[in-house]
C-alpha cells in the first residue's frame, strides 16, 4: 500500500506495444488504474510515476522493425520506451527520498547490486540487469509506471521533455568521460542522429576544436550546423572507400588528423573511416550499436597505436546530466522536432522512422487526468 491514494486519476493505463510479427499498437497494461488509485502492488522501495514525456529512441524503432538487437529478441508482446520523465503519484512507506508531486527523470535500469560490475561501480555491466524496453523487460511508454525510487532522479522545475532527454545525454556523457576528450582536441563525431548531435553539444561544451561531424543525410548535417555553427560537416558518399573518406575528413578539419573519434553509428565503413582519420596514438570510441561481426583495418590500428574502445549504455551520469541542463551548459530543446499525444503513438513512430520527415527527437506526451 502506498502513502498516498490517487482517487482523482481517471485515465486507464496504456502502453505502446510491439511483437515478433512487428505489429505496433496501443493497449491497456499494468499497473491498472485501480492499482494506481488504491496504491496496490507497490513494492518496498518503489514509487508510482505518471509519465509525462517519453522520447522515441532508434532502438525502439529497431525492436519494432527488426524484432531484435543482437541477442536481445522480442519474443512476445513487448512495451517500448526508455527515455522518460514524469511526476511522482505515490510512494511506498519505505521511500523517504521522494514524495507525491516531485518531478523526476527515470533511469531505466534495475540492477542486482551483487555482481562484480555492480560492486565496482560499473553497474551498466550488471550481469542480471533489467533494462526497461530491452526484451523481456517492458519499457516506459506507458501512462503509469512503478519503479525503484533510487532510479528516479529529481529534476526540479526542469521541463519533462528535458528530463526525458537526460537519457540520451547520459549516453553521450559516458562516451565523453571514457574517451577522454580534452580542451583543444580535434574531434570527429560520426553520425548526426540524436546521439551524435547530443555528443556534438558535449564536445563543444568541453572545448574540442575543431569538431567535424559526418552523416549520409544532408538535412541532418544542416541541423548540426544550426545547432553548433562552428562545427565542420562532411557528407558521406556511399561509394567512397573509408581511406578516401578519411582524407576528406582530415581536409574538413583543416588538415589536422583527429585525436578522438566518437563513433555514434556503429556502421562498419564509418568506424573504418574514423580509424583512417586518426593521428598516431589517437582513439576511436564507439558509442553506436552495429552488426555482430565486422571487418576493420587491424594493421592501421596496430601500426598507429590507435585505441579502439567501446561503450555499453552508461553509469553514474544522471546527476551530472541534470547539472549540465539546469545550468544551461547543455541545451537540448532544439533537438525535439515533433510531439504527439500517447493516443497518437503510431503516428509518432511512423514519423520517427521515416527519414523524409526530418525528425530528430520525437516526443510522446501523456496525461493522467481527463
Amino acid at each position: 500500500m502506498s502513502t498516498s491514494t490517487n482517487s482523482t486519476l481517471n485515465k486507464a493505463n496504456v502502453g505502446v506495444f510491439t511483437n515478433p510479427a512487428h505489429d505496433l499498437w496501443i493497449g491497456e497494461t499494468s499497473p491498472t488504474l485501480q492499482e494506481v488509485q488504491q496504491g496496490e502492488a507497490l513494492k518496498e522501495g518503489h514509487v508510482t510515476i505518471g509519465i509525462k514525456s517519453t522520447g522515441i529512441c532508434g532502438s525502439d524503432v529497431h525492436f519494432w522493425h527488426a524484432g531484435r538487437i543482437g541477442p536481445m529478441i522480442v519474443e512476445s508482446n513487448h512495451i517500448l520506451g526508455h527515455e522518460s520523465a514524469g511526476v511522482i503519484l505515490a510512494v511506498h512507506p519505505s521511500v523517504k527520498s521522494l514524495k507525491p508531486g516531485d518531478r523526476v527523470a527515470i533511469e531505466p535500469n534495475i540492477i542486482c547490486n551483487t555482481c562484480e560490475p555492480c560492486l565496482t561501480g560499473r553497474y551498466n555491466g550488471c550481469e542480471n540487469v533489467q533494462f526497461l524496453s530491452t526484451p523481456p523487460f517492458h519499457g516506459l511508454l506507458r501512462r503509469y509506471v512503478n519503479h525503484p525510487a533510487v532510479w528516479c532522479h529529481k529534476i526540479g522545475d526542469m521541463s519533462f521533455e528535458d528530463g526525458s532527454m537526460l537519457e540520451p545525454l547520459s549516453v553521450a556523457l559516458a562516451g565523453m568521460q571514457r574517451s577522454g576528450v580534452r580542451l583543444g582536441d580535434p574531434v570527429l563525431v560520426c553520425g548526426a542522429g540524436p546521439i551524435g548531435l547530443v555528443t556534438l553539444l558535449c564536445c563543444r561544451a568541453a572545448g574540442a576544436e575543431p569538431i567535424v561531424i559526418t552523416d549520409i543525410d544532408e538535412g541532418r548535417l544542416k541541423f548540426a550546423k544550426e545547432l553548433v555553427p562552428s562545427v565542420r560537416t562532411y557528407s558521406v558518399e556511399r561509394d567512397v572507400t573509408p581511406e578516401v573518406a578519411a582524407e576528406d575528413i582530415i581536409k574538413a578539419a583543416g588538415g589536422l588528423r583527429l585525436t578522438v573519434a566518437l563513433e555514434c553509428t556503429g556502421v562498419e565503413s564509418s568506424i573504418a573511416s574514423a580509424i583512417w582519420s586518426m593521428k598516431f596514438g589517437g582513439k576511436v570510441f564507439v558509442i553506436g550499436v552495429g552488426k555482430s561481426e565486422m571487418s576493420l583495418p587491424f594493421m592501421r590500428l596496430s601500426t598507429q597505436e590507435i585505441d579502439l574502445q567501446f561503450q555499453y549504455r552508461y553509469c553514474n551520469t544522471w546527476l551530472r546530466a541534470i547539472r549540465l541542463v539546469q545550468s544551461g551548459v547543455i541545451d537540448l530543446k532544439q533537438l525535439v522536432t515533433h510531439r504527439f499525444d500517447i493516443e497518437d503513438a503510431i503516428k509518432a513512430f511512423d514519423t520517427a522512422s521515416d527519414p523524409k520527415t526530418g525528425a530528430i527527437k520525437v516526443m510522446i506526451q501523456s496525461d493522467v487526468h481527463t
